[in-house]
């Protein structure tokens, strides 16, 4: 196996795309945004002022949990 190259995620990329990627397919069937409200009122994140690392998307978070509950993860 040789070494992955600089350009080799648009190539890896492509080939998933080709392979029928699962978010690609729930991105065209599925408005994930409209949870965008009621997950930040869940989650309640803080402004930040005290510093420390941003928090994940919420919304990109929820997509991990649904693709995971669906291949029994």
């Amino acid at each position: 196996m040789k070494q992955a190259g600089f350009f080799d995620v648009e190539e890896r990329l492509a080939r998933l795309s080709g392979l029928g990627d699962q978010l690609e397919a729930f991105s065209r069937t599925v408005d994930f945004e409209v949870f965008r409200p009621d997950l930040e009122k869940a989650l309640a994140y803080s402004d930040g002022s005290k510093g420390g690392r941003p928090p994940f998307d919420p919304v990109l978070m929820f997509k991990i949990l649904v693709i995971q509950t669906l291949n029994n993860l």
